[in-house]
């Protein structure tokens, strides 16, 4: 197979320079309105960063022995060739769609998404803020590599999607022209993405493209200026934290159910989720003449 470029590793210069660029431009022409960067925030989001790059490590392991076992198994083989890389990215870009849709919708997926979204600031920082268990990403491949993408052609094309994401992660950068956002993941979708207001909650997760949004009905402009962050913020810089905080809220929220059902919903339904409760016993029939109780001949002929 030929070897594929490492892209995150090549992209690190750029995302430097981007950074210091975009950090550069709210000195020489500041934003009251922008979130701009803060010296905590962006601190944590760095470190978040670099702790995935080492979590992702040891995860790596597990997960490319479970997709080589897929890749031996199946029959299929697709060629890694100049003309046969497009058709790869477009698959993978149509699969992280529906990771990042999953990862929004189920709690114990969006408890390591949250992550991402742990900020009130937005800039090219902010795109560094990554968990450090995707773990739960892993699955939403797999029909790629039974469809006989060697694994490492699946890490090539995420890698690719991951690193087109950094330069849409900024305020700086408006509306492009209309074919480009019709088309493509913009820095204008992906602001609609980070916001906390309840119109722009779970809309565009394109990673490239933004045509499987407007396809699943996911798909929302930006209007009014978003709000970023999370809708209950945290509050808080500690990468351990920034990293936990909800597996600790599921673990919470687990321990406090009273029935499996809530149990499982605590998990695998939506962040928000919260149990319906028992409606209260309908009302019995109103008591008859005859079934009124009557005095006892001890009390009869007693006063109060």
């Amino acid at each position: 197979m030929t070897n594929l470029p490492d892209v995150v590793l090549w992209s690190i210069p750029a995302f430097v320079l981007l950074t210091v660029v975009e950090m550069v431009s709210y000195r020489l022409r500041p934003d009251e309105d922008a979130a701009g960067y803060g010296a905590k925030d962006t601190a944590t989001s760095l470190t978040m960063g670099l702790g995935s790059l080492v979590f992702d490590l040891l995860w790596k392991v597990p997960i490319v022995a479970v997709y080589t076992a897929v890749y031996e198994l199946t029959p299929l083989r697709v060629p890694v060739l100049w003309w046969t890389v497009l058709p790869m990215l477009l698959a993978q870009d149509f699969f992280y769609y529906w990771s990042h849709r999953g990862h929004h919708v189920v709690r114990v997926l969006w408890a390591c998404h949250v992550v991402h979204h742990s900020s009130r600031r937005f800039n090219f920082t902010t795109a560094l803020r990554q968990p450090w268990t995707t773990w739960t990403v892993w699955p939403f491949y797999l029909p790629m590599v039974a469809l006989g993408v060697h694994p490492a052609a699946v890490a090539f094309c995420s890698s690719t999607n991951l690193v087109y994401q950094f330069w849409v992660h900024t305020e700086r950068v408006g509306k492009l022209p209309r074919p480009f956002e019709y088309v493509l993941n913009t820095p204008s979708h992906h602001r609609v993405h980070h916001a906390s207001q309840g119109g722009y909650l779970d809309r565009n997760f394109g990673g490239i493209l933004i045509v499987w949004d407007r396809l699943f009905g996911s798909f929302v402009v930006e209007a009014e200026r978003p709000v970023y962050g999370l809708t209950k913020d945290i509050d808080t810089y500690n990468p351990l934290r920034v990293a936990t905080h909800e597996y600790a809220a599921i673990a919470r929220d687990v321990r406090a159910a009273t029935t499996w059902r809530e149990r499982a919903g605590r998990v695998f339904r939506g962040p928000g989720w919260q149990p319906v409760p028992a409606p209260p016993p309908p009302p019995g029939p109103p008591a008859s003449r005859e079934d009124a109780p009557t005095a006892s001949p001890l009390t009869q002929g007693r006063t109060a």
